[in-house]
């Protein structure tokens, strides 16, 4: 990424190599004194956070303390909610996401998202992969069916629809939709992938699936996940962040988060253990 200060110092001779070295990686967040309010109800408070690149972060906490809410901010699908107010500070590799400059379309080819339930369009397996990329002005036949088949195979679906690309998306087993929702995601060439509990509707082999899925994905993409199953945030994140909301009058705080590993082992605060190990949430 070339910033257009780098750009017109190249043209007049001036040097830009220590410029690129400050540059944030490609997908990485930073969330400083994030809060979320419906209406007047503040629902998240005071998170702030790093989101490091190509790696697997997962959001975990008890139901209702805005770990859902908090992933939406990351590519703005709050702002479709209506009387909703987020404070703080977000960045995408350096640039500011809240602001009005920020085109929230844009925003969000670049931050794709998978939902809990799989929601292929209603429409061939072809056309639901390459709706992202045509909105993009991609047209030519030749480079939709690249990516069609370079988005499934990422999704580990090619070989199993390679010869039925025209078969209607419902037609899938639920396995199937999710990894071709992801495969949909994917054909945008995002940097981030969110995904919300996008195994919790699937039968144990499909959700195998979906998480070898998401290990073979991270060396291309940021993934954050928010997931309740335990075991599944030790199996594929490398980070994990824990969120609580210990009051229904208290907003939810970020209590701590840090490499998998430790939290999962030696976490440093009381309370994720008792999460962790199962003892309130």
């Amino acid at each position: 990424m070339v910033t257009l200060a780098a750009a017109d110092a190249r043209a007049h001779g001036a040097p830009v190599a220590a410029e690129q070295e400050d540059l944030p990686a490609e997908g990485s967040f930073s969330l400083r004194d994030v809060s979320v309010a419906y209406g007047r109800d503040r629902v998240i408070e005071g998170v702030s956070m790093d989101i490091p690149p190509h790696a697997v972060t997962a959001l975990i906490g008890p139901s209702g303390c805005g770990k859902s809410t908090l992933l939406r901010c990351l590519n703005r699908m709050n702002d479709e909610l209506g009387n909703v107010r987020v404070g703080g500070h977000i960045t995408l590799d350096g640039q500011d996401i809240t602001g009005k400059a920020i085109d929230p379309v844009d925003l969000r080819m670049r931050v794709g998202q998978v939902f809990q339930r799989p929601n292929p369009f209603p429409m061939t397996i072809f056309d639901n992969v390459v709706y992202g990329p045509r909105t993009q002005g991609i047209r030519g036949r030749d480079e939709l069916q690249a990516l069609v088949e370079e988005s499934l195979r990422s999704a580990a679906l090619w070989e199993e629809v390679k010869k039925s690309l025209k078969k209607h998306a419902f037609e899938l087993s639920g396995g199937q939709q999710q990894r071709l929702c992801i495969a949909r995601a994917l054909a945008t060439k995002p940097e981030v992938i969110l995904m919300d509990e996008p195994a919790s509707a699937l039968d144990p082999i499909s959700t195998q699936q979906i998480e070898d899925t998401i290990a073979s994905l991270k060396d291309d993409v940021t993934i954050v996940i928010v997931t309740h199953n335990m075991q599944q945030a030790a199996r594929i994140s490398d980070r994990t962040a824990f969120m609580l909301r210990e009051s229904l009058e208290e907003p939810a705080h970020l209590i701590e988060v840090g490499e998998t590993r430790k939290m999962f082992t030696n976490p440093d605060d009381a309370r994720t253990e008792s999460y962790i190990t199962g003892r309130f949430g």
